[in-house]
């Protein structure tokens, strides 16, 4: 996956974190250049070289600061920052994940942004893309780049089956997985047992794994159930591929559907580049992108994801005010727009979303649907509480357990994560 969503991640090595530190004796001398580090956690092979590109275009427009670029797998980088801004040993920026900004800021891994360069055109973003970035009510992170699921959806083969538009609702969506089967052969729906892509469901109900607010865990609710129960009912019946619970299930999945071989999956934005390279997709023209389908609430929700950049507290002020001019580049209207049309993310400032950019049928496809995107929560264990429905829903989907068992289950280990939180 290219961009991974809670991150289970292993522990931080000694090497890597000697390579962080932007400490003041890296370029702190007066006459010399200013180092800093950055931690990026883009794809390195997909991504990286148009963020390498930038940096050195960075540093041609300012000769006193130098970036030293380190590209960090993104389900090591979570674990791997904790413990370097721990030991003081952090990069200066880190491009990191939604999830993880009110994490590290509740820490004081994070400088507060508020009134600084990083944040001088903070009016340009989407409002709701600089909420996630908050926390106790100051600004952390700077949105990069930003992302969605949607019904992602092969048009050719929902022609065959005389289908000329995409469901609307999950009972909508069985029924074209069944038309599409007969018509074609080929299943119309293939599901995924990850708790990110799991969400939907529930914001299809108007709930979701917790009550912020209330401090209570809903996940295990009548409206969570209810909302599993359809993401269980999609595994099966004419049309709808069953479960893969397997380790590689996501690569399955998705070359599955980038070669024709299944209708319709749910996905996000970072795969768009993937999908033009399948063999179902050559004519770019033929990938459909819709709002997930709704719940019986007769709303849509998705969760948002995406990346923001962030700079590290615990730096010299030679180090923060480099990173922070570094961060202004890098989230510019400009940068945003090079990086849009060299990687086909989103990017988070409209005036990025050039006319260049949105011909680009995925990104403009993808800007169609983000209304229905739903900011998460400043709950600094929000994103690991998908951990234990990781570990439950395969369960459940590969029938090795019951839907109320494994939420039980779930319900249990969430309970340890948030021990304020009332069940």
């Amino acid at each position: 996956m290219r961009r991974g969503i809670a991150a289970t991640a292993l522990v931080a090595s000694v090497a890597l974190a000697a390579t962080a530190c932007g400490g003041s004796d890296s370029g702190s001398k007066s006459d010399g250049p200013v180092t800093i580090t950055w931690w990026d956690t883009s794809n390195a092979t997909n991504e990286a070289p148009t963020y390498k590109a930038l940096v050195q275009d960075f540093e041609k427009d300012n000769p006193k600061i130098k970036v030293k670029y380190v590209d960090v797998p993104f389900d090591q980088a979570q674990n791997k920052f904790d413990t370097a801004a721990g030991s003081k040993g952090a990069p200066d920026v880190l491009r990191s994940e939604v999830g993880w900004t009110p994490a590290f800021a509740k820490k004081g891994y994070f400088l507060p942004l508020d009134g600084t360069e990083a944040l001088a055109d903070q009016a340009k973003f989407q409002p709701s893309l600089i909420k996630q970035a908050q926390y106790d009510g100051k600004t952390y992170g700077v949105p990069l780049v930003t992302d969605t699921l949607a019904l992602v959806y092969n048009k050719e083969l929902f022609k065959k089956a005389g289908l000329d538009k995409a469901p609307a609702t999950w009972d909508e969506l069985k029924a074209d997985a069944a038309k599409i089967k007969d018509k074609t052969g080929v299943d119309g729906y293939w599901g995924s047992t990850q708790a990110y892509y799991a969400q939907s469901f529930l914001f299809g109900e108007g709930t979701d794994t917790v009550d912020v607010d209330a401090k209570k865990i809903t996940m295990n609710a009548a409206a969570a159930k209810k909302g599993y129960g359809t993401w269980l009912s999609l595994f099966s019946g004419k049309g709808l591929h069953k479960a893969d619970t397997t380790a590689d299930a996501y690569a399955h999945i998705q070359d599955a559907f980038v070669n024709g071989k299944v209708a319709a999956i749910i996905q996000g934005p970072w795969e768009i580049t993937n999908f033009y390279q399948g063999s179902a997709f050559k004519d770019k023209s033929n990938l459909g992108i819709a709002t997930v389908p709704a719940g019986s609430s007769g709303k849509a929700g998705a969760p948002t994801g995406g990346h923001n950049l962030s700079v590290y507290a615990g730096s010299d002020k030679a180090h923060q005010e480099a990173a922070l001019k570094f961060v202004n580049f890098m989230t510019s209207a400009k940068t945003q727009e090079a990086i849009a049309l060299k990687n086909s993310t989103l990017p988070t400032r409209d005036d990025a979303y050039t006319a260049q950019v949105k011909a680009d049928p995925g990104i403009a496809g993808y800007q169609g649907v983000l209304p229905a995107a739903q900011p998460r929560p400043a709950l600094p264990e929000y994103s690991s509480l998908w951990g234990p429905l990781d570990t439950e829903l395969p369960k459940i989907a590969g029938g090795k357990e019951s839907l109320d068992q494994g939420l039980n289950n779930a319900e249990t280990a969430i309970s340890k994560l948030v021990q304020d939180f009332a069940k």
